[in-house]
């Protein structure tokens, strides 16, 4: 029974966290003017860099609020997956595994090497495990299914007495 019940609840926090992070680097982008996420787009040879920069910005921000209320799960996962990959194969990839790489302790604080793909597969992990099990309660997507079923039985029920009136 309650291992039912943490089985249920398990994707709640998987699809907070994976809407969160990707609202929250969104919105650093727009934070730091999104001109030095064109130029960062440009540096790293992505074509159409303007439009392709607020593309991702926006993919970052719509996508992260939709996640976060679960709606549209399978569907936004496309573009968030877009977009991490994209990241994982024009940044991190390089930097190997490891996302934290303490290089050094100083004064001003912790000194972190560049990071690698770590975060990025964990990220499409998460996002696979949502679209293939579902987003768990309180998730938009659930209203959402019980509201086209509801219609769908109710436009067949219709469809159906219409069909009995023609035959009677």
């Amino acid at each position: 029974m309650l291992f039912d019940f943490m089985r249920r609840w398990a994707p709640v926090p998987i699809r907070l966290i994976v809407g969160y992070g990707f609202f929250a680097h969104g919105l650093a982008k727009i934070e730091k003017g999104p001109e030095h996420f064109v130029a960062i787009v440009q540096a790293i040879g992505v074509p159409l860099a303007t439009p392709m920069a607020w593309l991702t910005i926006l993919v970052e921000l719509v996508c992260g609020v939709l996640m976060i209320v679960g709606a549209l799960v399978p569907l936004i996962t496309v573009p968030m997956l877009t977009v991490v990959t994209v990241a994982l194969f024009t940044v991190h990839i390089q930097f190997g595994f490891t996302s934290i790489k303490l290089m050094a302790v100083t004064t001003a604080g912790p000194q972190f090497g560049p990071p690698g793909m770590e975060t990025d597969l964990l990220y499409i992990a998460c996002m696979a495990t949502l679209v293939l099990g579902g987003p768990g309660p309180w998730a938009a997507d659930n209203w959402l299914s019980r509201k086209l079923e509801l219609r769908s039985r109710t436009y067949s029920e219709v469809r159906r007495s219409q069909r009995m009136r023609k035959i009677g």
